[in-house]
């Protein structure tokens, strides 16, 4: 699928295959309820669509539960090191750029001990897919607290709560100069199709924060944002074009006052028009958005945005390091020895 422009949807059904065929024979083991098990499902759902064979398709995880991924999907795939699926994957696609190459991680497996090399993939924009399951806790070795967990979160590790303050790994990517930024969640199904989608679409790092619930050692993390309730009024979608509206019954609204953003009552006084108009590529107001919940004034409650924060077009590496190979033998340096001594040369005597 050819997609150079930003916005771009259109997805090609491959009908030759189904979900089912990108599941493999392998029991899969996490937890029951584990919001893994939707994620897995929304991806097979999704591969499909994307037109590309399963033999073109590679998918690299770290350590965590959510690395497991690879066992359950149908294509060819690496339970690598501890945060180094970042570092594996930029090589994978510097030799083999034709590869759709996915990065699946967690939040203690990217943003801590993998955190340097998050941040440098992310700065390169190689054309990968970085799917971060953030639950807020370490799951795999059993409840301790990790680089997002909330300040003063007691777990079994920080038994008098956390005194650690936690990464915003939107802010962080959009720090690192990342080329797409969005976020999604576990319980909902339809949304996250639509956003694997959309970062499969992109030409170069895709950062996907996905929130899932880990329903052993931090159940109902998220649950005011997925659970039907409350998630209207406390979650925001975000649509290119589109006035920031939300609530139950539509009647809410975002608006900028200088560079805060406040709600307001489309009800009461204010309409559409008011509103702040969601543009994907207007990297200042991006900056406000994926700082939206860290907000400080506590008597502005805001809601909490899904969606596409940020995407830019930006040359990616393999691209670059292709037409760097291309010059040196279009100029016929083929003297290893000779580039290797290079310009700077002391003759001992």
């Amino acid at each position: 699928m050819e997609t150079l422009t930003p916005h771009t949807t259109e997805v090609k059904l491959n009908t030759a295959l189904t979900a089912k065929d990108f599941a493999t024979d392998q029991e899969v083991r996490w937890c029951p309820g584990c919001g893994d098990y939707s994620i897995l499902a929304q991806v097979q759902k999704v591969m499909p669509m994307l037109g590309i064979p399963r033999e073109n398709i590679a998918i690299i995880s770290g350590i965590g539960c959510s690395s497991r991924f690879p066992y359950y999907m149908n294509v060819y795939g690496m339970h690598s090191i501890h945060g180094r699926a970042t570092a594996i994957a930029s090589g994978l696609k510097a030799s083999r750029p034709d590869l759709s190459v996915w990065i699946v991680t967690g939040d203690g497996d990217s943003l801590s001990i993998g955190g340097n090399h998050t941040i440098h993939l992310l700065r390169r924009n190689f054309d990968v897919n970085v799917l971060i399951f953030n639950n807020q806790i370490y799951g795999l070795t059993k409840g301790q607290y990790s680089p997002t967990s909330e300040e003063n979160k007691i777990t079994k590790s920080t038994p008098f709560g956390s005194i650690d303050h936690p990464f915003n790994p939107l802010a962080l990517a959009m720090g690192a100069d990342a080329t797409f930024i969005a976020r999604s969640m576990d319980r909902d199904p339809k949304h996250l199709q639509s956003m694997l989608i959309r970062a499969h679409a992109h030409h170069g790092a895709s950062f996907l924060e996905i929130y899932q619930n880990c329903n052993i050692f931090n159940d109902g993390a998220f649950e005011v944002f997925t659970e039907k309730s409350t998630k209207a009024d406390e979650a925001l979608f975000l649509e290119q074009g589109q006035p920031l509206i939300f609530g139950a019954n539509k009647d809410k609204g975002i608006k900028l006052d200088g560079f805060n953003p406040v709600v307001v009552n489309l009800n009461k006084g204010h309409s559409a028009d008011d509103l702040w108009v969601h543009d994907e590529a207007d990297i200042y107001k991006a900056q406000i958005l994926v700082r939206m919940f860290d907000n400080p004034k506590a008597d502005q409650h805001l809601p909490r945005p899904f969606g596409v924060f940020y995407q830019a077009i930006r040359p990616t590496y393999e691209d670059m390091l292709q037409q760097q190979i291309a010059n040196a033998k279009e100029k016929r340096i083929a003297d290893l020895d000779k580039l290797l001594r290079g310009n700077e040369v002391w003759e001992i005597v």
